[in-house]
């Protein structure tokens, strides 16, 4: 019975520290976004660094959306083709590229992307900073880290994710086409008008919303987990991974909740 009770006392202080460790991490987080926000409005504007990071973030990222989206809006059309060809409704396959796209996978796939290539390099770089004291530096120098460093970095994703979110949703829908016309045989006018009469801005406008909280998901994480590394290069590497793991698990669990949400409150 002793036995039982130190294990049960062992398993709840450990839930607890969990609880605990948790808790500590959503108010750091909450407390870094609101500053960050803060100093947005607040004058000087780094509008230089703003569009250093908009360049890496949104033009460096061209080359690899365009191949991942093209890809995607290919298998995506050629697997419904496979599965609408029982009732003979291939073409509706046009239909069904254009509303996946531009309501669930541009935006997700367009975030992972970002999470996966800006959100690492964000970390790794405040993070080097940060266990080179860079960032004491800056402190020193009368500089805010959050004004100096977050900042720029969390306003260039808001502008820069939902920009190629549309550029996505575009490629994905030309790779549709693509299989479409060519392999199954829809004519060209046909394939378009069936992906753009039911295509409505509320599908649009949907994917854009999500970007926007999935631009604000990234630059927080890969910020807070930058500037809270320690333990030198082990450490750096260590607070990379945790900032992509924990990026994509909120990107996904935030579609989850914006799907449930846009389907129940606006049908």
């Amino acid at each position: 019975m002793l036995k039982l009770n130190k294990k049960i006392d062992r398993f709840l202080k450990k839930v607890g520290k969990r609880v605990t460790s948790a808790i500590h991490y959503v108010g750091e987080v909450s407390v870094l976004t609101g500053k960050a926000f803060y100093f947005a409005f607040k004058p000087p504007f780094k509008m230089g660094s703003i569009f250093q990071q908009a360049n890496f973030i949104g033009v460096n990222s061209f080359s690899i959306v365009f191949l991942i989206s093209l890809f995607t809006g290919i298998v995506l059309a050629l697997q419904s083709a496979y599965a609408l060809r029982a009732i003979s409704g291939e073409m509706y396959a046009a239909r069904l590229v254009a509303l996946s796209m531009t309501r669930e996978l541009g935006p997700v796939l367009t975030a992972l992307i970002i999470a996966g290539r800006v959100g690492a390099s964000i970390s790794a770089e405040l993070g080097t900073m940060k266990v080179t004291e860079q960032i004491d530096a800056l402190q020193t120098l009368a500089t805010n880290p959050i004004k100096y460093l977050v900042t720029p970095r969390l306003v260039a994703l808001i502008i820069m994710l939902p920009l190629l979110t549309v550029y996505s949703d575009a490629i994905g829908m030309l790779g549709g086409y693509i299989v479409g016309v060519w392999k199954l045989k829809v004519g060209s006018v046909m394939y378009l008008k069936m992906s753009f009469d039911y295509l409505v801005l509320k599908d649009i406008f949907t994917g854009l919303i999500k970007s926007v909280f999935f631009a604000i998901v990234i630059a927080i994480i890969g910020c807070y987990q930058g500037l809270t590394t320690e333990g030198g290069a082990e450490g750096v590497g260590k607070s990379t991974t945790s900032a992509v793991v924990v990026s994509f698990i909120l990107i996904i669990a935030g579609d989850c909740l914006f799907t449930t949400l846009f389907y129940f409150a606006f049908g």
